[in-house]
C-alpha cells in the first residue's frame, strides 16, 4: 500500500506525536484534517465540531500523557480526530455502521475513551468524579474535560463547575467556544496575556503575594484578593469562571498550536490546588470552505462529494415525519395565535426551524436545556398558552423529573412532539427513543400517543390542539413516512379510541405506532399460510381502548401485541387491562412484543429491527409460535 501521508502514516499512538516538532504538529493537524474529511464524505456523520478541534486534538495528545491522564469529550461530536489519533484510523471509514466504530467515546471501544458520551454537558461532572477519585487514591494524573460553548447552556455543567469550584481539586475544563462569544476576543494579546497569567513565574509570584499579605491583616487580604481578581476579570474576561471557584485563562485562538502547547504545558505544570478553565475560541467546520459556509456548519451530514460539499439526498418524495408535524404545527398556528413552538437546541432536527420562520415571536430555542423546557412551557401553560416542546425521545428522558413534578402532578395542558421514537440507526442505542412510551404511561393525567403512518401524526396534531385540560404527547419515528396522502387539519382522533385496519379471526395484533406496516406484511404472508389474523392499529397506549381489547381478547383466542419501546410500556398496560378483567382466564393466549433488555448498536434501522425482534418476519413467527404453543397464561395473585 503507498504511502498517504507524510505525518499521519506514522502515527499510530498518542505516543508517536509526541516525538514530532511543534512545526510538523502543525502538518499533522492538516492532515487529519483532510483525512477526517475524506472519512466522514464516505461514511456521514458529524463533522463541523470535529473540524474545529483539529489542533486542540493532537495537541492535547502531545502534551499529555494518554490514557494514563483522563482526556474526556463533552458530547462526542467532535471525537472523530481523537479517534484517528489513538489507534483506531485503520477503522475509521467503520464509523457509525453495523460493528464498527462508535459515532461518540465509547469505553468499551478504546482505553483511550475513559468515559462513554452522546449527551450533551456531562464532561465537567464526569472529570470532575474521576479527579476526585485520583486525589483519593494519591494518584497524580491530570484530568481533561473538553466542552463546548453550546453545552454550557445545560444547567448540568453549571452544577459540576459550583461543585468543583468548592471542592479545590485539580483538573483542568477546556471550553471550546465556536459559536457564542462569552467574551471579546482582542487578537495577539489576549493569547500573549494567557501565556502570561497560565505560566509558572505568574502563578510563583502569585503565591510569593499571598504570602506576604498573610502576615498582615485579614482585611487587607481580603482587598488584595478581590484586587487580582478585579485585574484579571479585566483582563481576561472570567468573572463568571472565578466566581465559580475556577481559575480562568483565555481567550485563546484555538487553531494556533504554538499558543495551544504553550497554554496547556503551563496549566499542565502549575502548582495550582483547584479547578482551571482555559477559554479557546475555535471556528467549527474549520478548514472545509463548504461547513465555514454553512449555517449549520455541516454539523451532522450525509455522505457527500467533497469537491462540490454537496450531500446525499433522500430519493423519496415521502415527507419526512418531523416536516409533516412542523407543518401541520404551522397551519394550527396560523389560527390560533397561543400555540407556541419550543425546542432545546434542535431546531432544525426537530422541525421548530420551519415554525420560527413563520413565528419567529411564538418560537423558544432554549439551549440544552430539556429540564427549563418542560418547566417553562409548564409556566406557558398555566396563563392559557398552548406550548408545544418538541424534544428527541431520547433527550426527553433528562427533564422526567419535571414532566412528573411540573406537568403531570398539575395536570398542566403541555404537548410532548417526541421525535425519533423508536431505534434511530447510526447513531446508535444513545439516541434510541427506546424508554418514552414507558416513563410517560406511568403518569396519571397524560394522553399518550404513537403514530402508525404520517397521516395519523397529522390527526395527532390536531387531536392535540383540542386537549387543554391535561398533558398528552405523540411520538413519532425518524426518517420518511410510509406514503399515504395526508388529512386536513379537522380531522381528529377520538380520545382513548383505536381503529381496526384488517378483521379476521382467532387471533387479532394490536399494534402501537409505526411497527403497524411491518404487521401489513406479516400479514400477507400469514393470510398465504391460511391464517387470517385481526389487525389494529391502537393510536393510543393512554387511555387504552378498553372495549376494544375486551372485545379483541373476547373473539379470539390470541392477542399480541406490539410496540417500540421497553417493558413497562404499551403491552404491560394491556397485560393488566387483561388480568383486571379476568380476561386471561378464558383460555386467551397473550404475547407482548417489545424492545429486547438490552440495547442495541447502530446499524441500519431494518437490521436492527430485525435484532430486536419486531421486524414482518418476527411477527410473523410469533404469531406461528403462539398459534401452537400449549402454554396458557393463567392469571396469577
Amino acid at each position: 500500500m503507498s504511502k498517504k501521508y507524510d505525518y499521519l502514516d506514522k502515527i499510530n499512538f498518542p505516543s508517536d506525536i509526541k516525538k514530532l516538532s511543534t512545526s510538523e504538529l502543525k502538518l499533522l493537524a492538516d492532515e487529519v484534517r483532510k483525512e477526517m474529511i475524506d472519512a466522514v464524505s464516505e461514511t456521514g456523520g458529524h463533522l463541523g465540531a470535529g473540524l474545529g478541534v483539529v489542533e486542540l486534538t493532537v495537541v492535547l495528545h502531545y502534551v499529555f500523557n494518554t490514557p494514563n491522564d483522563k482526556l474526556i469529550w463533552d458530547v462526542g461530536h467532535q471525537t472523530y480526530p481523537h479517534k484517528i489519533l489513538t489507534g483506531r484510523k485503520d477503522r475509521i471509514r467503520t464509523l457509525r455502521k453495523g460493528n464498527g466504530l462508535s459515532g461518540f467515546t465509547k469505553r468499551s471501544e478504546s482505553e483511550y475513551d475513559p468515559f462513554g458520551a452522546a449527551h450533551s454537558s456531562t464532561s465537567i461532572s464526569s472529570a470532575l468524579g474521576i479527579a476526585v477519585a485520583n486525589k483519593l487514591s494519591n494518584k497524580s494524573n491530570d484530568v481533561i474535560a473538553v466542552i463546548g460553548d453550546g453545552a454550557m447552556s445545560a444547567g448540568m455543567a453549571y452544577e459540576a463547575m459550583n461543585n468543583a469550584g468548592i471542592s479545590k481539586t485539580k483538573m483542568i475544563v477546556i471550553l471550546n467556544d465556536n459559536d457564542m462569544s462569552i467574551a471579546k476576543p482582542v487578537g495577539a494579546m489576549r493569547s500573549y496575556l494567557a501565556k502570561i497569567l497560565s505560566g509558572k513565574m505568574y502563578f510563583s509570584f502569585r503565591e510569593t503575594v499571598k504570602l506576604i499579605i498573610s502576615a498582615f491583616s485579614k482585611r487587607f487580604s481580603k482587598k488584595a484578593g478581590q484586587a487580582e481578581d478585579f485585574l484579571r476579570s479585566v483582563f481576561t474576561g472570567g468573572t463568571l469562571f472565578n466566581s465559580l471557584g475556577f481559575y480562568y485563562i483565555g481567550p485563546i485562538d484555538g487553531h494556533d498550536i504554538d499558543s495551544l502547547v504553550s497554554v496547556l504545558k503551563n496549566a499542565k505544570e502549575i502548582n495550582y490546588k483547584g479547578p482551571v478553565l482555559i477559554h479557546l475560541k475555535t471556528k467549527k467546520g474549520k478548514g472545509y470552505k463548504f461547513a465555514e459556509i454553512s449555517e449549520d456548519k455541516y454539523h451532522g451530514v450525509s455522505k457527500f462529494n467533497i469537491s462540490t460539499g454537496v450531500q446525499e439526498k433522500s430519493k423519496s418524495n415521502i415527507p419526512s415525519y418531523t416536516k409533516v408535524f412542523a407543518n401541520t404545527l404551522v397551519k394550527h398556528a396560523e389560527k390560533d395565535s397561543k400555540i407556541i413552538g419550543i425546542t432545546a437546541a434542535m431546531p432544525s432536527g426537530t422541525g421548530m426551524d420551519i415554525f420560527a420562520k413563520k413565528f419567529p415571536s411564538r418560537t423558544f430555542d432554549v439551549g440544552i436545556a430539556e429540564q427549563h423546557a418542560v418547566t417553562f412551557a409548564a409556566g406557558l401553560a398555566t396563563e392559557g398558552y398552548k406550548p408545544y416542546a418538541a424534544i428527541y425521545s431520547t433527550f426527553l428522558q433528562r427533564a422526567y423529573d419535571q414532566v412528573v413534578h411540573d406537568v403531570a402532578i398539575q395536570r398542566l395542558p403541555v404537548r410532548f412532539a417526541i421525535d425519533r421514537a423508536g431505534l434511530v440507526g447510526a447513531d446508535g442505542p444513545t439516541h434510541a427513543g427506546s424508554f418514552d412510551i414507558t416513563y410517560l404511561t406511568t403518569l396519571p393525567n397524560f394522553i399518550v400517543m404513537a403514530a402508525s403512518d404520517e397521516a395519523e401524526l397529522v390527526r395527532m396534531v390536531n387531536t392535540s390542539v383540542t386537549i387543554n385540560d391535561k398533558p398528552s404527547a405523540f411520538r413519532y419515528p425518524r426518517g420518511n413516512g410510509v406514503g399515504v396522502n395526508l388529512p386536513n387539519i379537522y380531522e381528529k382522533l377520538e380520545i382513548g379510541k383505536g381503529r381496526v385496519i384488517k378483521e379476521g379471526k382467532k387471533i387479532a395484533i394490536l399494534s402501537f405506532g409505526a411497527r403497524l406496516n411491518e404487521c401489513l406484511i406479516a400479514y400477507e404472508n400469514l393470510v398465504k399460510k391460511g391464517i387470517n389474523p385481526t389487525i389494529i392499529d391502537a393510536r393510543f397506549a393512554k387511555p387504552l381502548d378498553e372495549s376494544l381489547i375486551w372485545q379483541l381478547a373476547t373473539d379470539h383466542e390470541v392477542l399480541i401485541s406490539i410496540e417500540e419501546g421497553s417493558i413497562g410500556g404499551f403491552g404491560s398496560h394491556v397485560g393488566q387491562l387483561l388480568s383486571d378483567k379476568n380476561l386471561l382466564d378464558n383460555n386467551l393466549k397473550y404475547r407482548s412484543m417489545i424492545l429486547p433488555d438490552r440495547f442495541i448498536d447502530q446499524d441500519k434501522p431494518d437490521l436492527m429491527y430485525k435484532y430486536a425482534g419486531l421486524d414482518a418476519e418476527s411477527i410473523e413467527n410469533k404469531v406461528l409460535d403462539t398459534l401452537n404453543s400449549k402454554i396458557v397464561i393463567k392469571k396469577t395473585n
